[in-house]
C-alpha cells in the first residue's frame, strides 16, 4: 500500500430473496467507481479511475475550516515504466476549490509509485492513497479534481459541490465523522490530526475493522456520543455510545502553551458486527441539535463495489460450491455474515494474502465473458459461451 501524505496548505437495497437484475450486476462489477459516484463521492472511471472525498474539522479560527482531501486509486489505473531495478508510475493530483468563478484554494502535487514486480503493477485493489489537509472558507464551494497519468499522458476529471462546515457557533458541535485507516486525536485546533483517511469509506466484509475519527468542540471531556448505522431501507445495522476525550498534555508553541481545546475519539467497529451493504452512519451529542452523517460501504471484496449478498450469490452461479451458496441464499440475515466469512476462507487458495485469488479470477472471467459473448437478448455472461468461458477460462487453442 503506497500512502502519500501531503502537508497542510493555506491556499434501494434489494431485500433478501429478491431477484437481482442480470443486466445491472456486471456493469456495476465492471465499474465500481460508478457506484461510488452514485453515492455522492468524487469518482470517475477510465482512463485513470479514482475515488475521492472531503471531510471537515475545526480550524484555528472560526472562518477557517480544516478540510482533509483524500483520493485513492489502484496500481492498475496507472502506467508503469522501467526505472533502474524498479517499475515506476508518475501521476499528478490537482484539486481546485471555487466560490462562484473565484478560486479560493487549490492543490497541485506530483507523485510517483515504485514497485518491484510486474504483478504489483496489476493490483486492482486500493493500493495508492493521496491525502492533503487544506484550510477552506465555510459555506458552499465547488471542487474540480483532475488525476493525470504522466507516463501515458492521460487524465480523468470530476466535479462536485461541497458544503464546508462552519464550526464557530459557540455551542457544542461535532466534526465530520471521518472514515480512516488509523487515527490519533490532536491536542489543539492549531495542529493537524494524525490520521490516514479511508477516502472511499469501504471495508471488506469480515476482513477489516471499520474505523472512524470524530472530534467535538465546546464539549466537556467524557461527553457521550450516540452512534448509529442504518441500512438504506432505514433498518438498524449497528449502535453504540462512545465518549470524547481530551489529550492529557499541553503543547508549547513558541512562547505560549496551547492546552487541549479538542475532544476526540477513534471508533473501531469489528468486522463481525457489520453486514454487507451500504450503511448510513450518524453521530449525535445528547442535547445538541445537530447530527453528523456519513456513508460507508461494507463490500464482499475491496476490488468490487458490490454491497448486496444477493447480488454476489447471483454472480457466483458458475463458481461451484452450490450447496454452500444455496445455504447462504436461504439463511437469515443474522446468519449470512458468518456464513460468507466461512465461504471466503474455504475458497481462498492463499490465506496469506488479503484477497481471495479464486474469486478475483472468477469475476474477471465474468467481466470478459460479458463483453465478449453478448447476444441481442441476453447479457454475455449468461450465454452458453459465457458459461463455458467463465467455468473453464481461456481456451488452450483458438
Amino acid at each position: 500500500l503506497l500512502v502519500v501524505l501531503a502537508g497542510c496548505s493555506s491556499a434501494g437495497r434489494p431485500g433478501r430473496g429478491s431477484t437481482p437484475d442480470p443486466e445491472v450486476l456486471v456493469p456495476r462489477l465492471a465499474d465500481p467507481t460508478a457506484v461510488y459516484r452514485q453515492l455522492g463521492f468524487l469518482a470517475k472511471g477510465g482512463p485513470v479511475p479514482f475515488v475521492a472525498s472531503v471531510h471537515y474539522l475545526a480550524g484555528p479560527t472560526p472562518d477557517s475550516t480544516l478540510a482533509v482531501f483524500g483520493l485513492s486509486m489502484a496500481n492498475n489505473a496507472l502506467s508503469f515504466r522501467r526505472a533502474g531495478n524498479l517499475l515506476e508510475a508518475r501521476y499528478r493530483i490537482e484539486a481546485v476549490f471555487r466560490r462562484g468563478t473565484d478560486i479560493v484554494r487549490q492543490i497541485g502535487s506530483d507523485q510517483a509509485v515504485r514497485v518491484a514486480t510486474t504483478s504489483e503493477t496489476r493490483r486492482a485493489d486500493e493500493s495508492v492513497i493521496f491525502q492533503q489537509f487544506i484550510y477552506l472558507p465555510p459555506g458552499e464551494l465547488t471542487v474540480t479534481v483532475v488525476v493525470r497519468d504522466r507516463n501515458a499522458l492521460k487524465s480523468t476529471r470530476d466535479d462536485g459541490l461541497l458544503n464546508v462546515t462552519f464550526f464557530g457557533t459557540g455551542r457544542p458541535v461535532l466534526s465530520s465523522l471521518i472514515p480512516v485507516y488509523r487515527g490519533t486525536p490532536r491536542v489543539s485546533r492549531t495542529y493537524l490530526p494524525t490520521i490516514l483517511v479511508n477516502a472511499r469509506a469501504t471495508s471488506p466484509q469480515g476482513a477489516d475493522t471499520l474505523i472512524f475519527y470524530l472530534e467535538g468542540y465546546e464539549v466537556a471531556a467524557g461527553a457521550p456520543v450516540i452512534l448509529r448505522a442504518r441500512h438504506t431501507d432505514g433498518s438498524p445495522a449497528w449502535q453504540d455510545t462512545v465518549r470524547l476525550t481530551e489529550a492529557e498534555v499541553a503543547v508549547a508553541v513558541g512562547r505560549d502553551t496551547v492546552g487541549p481545546d479538542v475532544a476526540a475519539t477513534v471508533i473501531r467497529i469489528p468486522p463481525d458486527q457489520l453486514q454487507l451493504g451500504e450503511l448510513r452512519f450518524e453521530a449525535t451529542l445528547p442535547g445538541a441539535p445537530d447530527t453528523v452523517r456519513t456513508l460507508a460501504l461494507v463490500t464482499f471484496s475491496e476490488q468490487w463495489a458490490v454491497t448486496n449478498l444477493d447480488d454476489v450469490l447471483a454472480l457466483l452461479r458458475y463458481f461451484g460450491h452450490e450447496e454452500a451458496i444455496r445455504a447462504m441464499r436461504e439463511a437469515s440475515t443474522a446468519e449470512r455474515g458468518e456464513m460468507w466469512r466461512g465461504f471466503w476462507k474455504a475458497t481462498d487458495p492463499d490465506s496469506m494474502t488479503p484477497e481471495n485469488e479464486a474469486l478475483t479470477a472468477y469475476f474477471r472471467r465474468v467481466l470478459i465473458a460479458n463483453l465478449r459473448f453478448r447476444e441481442e437478448a441476453e447479457p454475455g455472461w449468461l450465454t452458453d459461451r459465457g458459461e463455458v468461458f467463465i467455468t473453464l477460462g481461456e481456451p488452450d487453442e483458438v
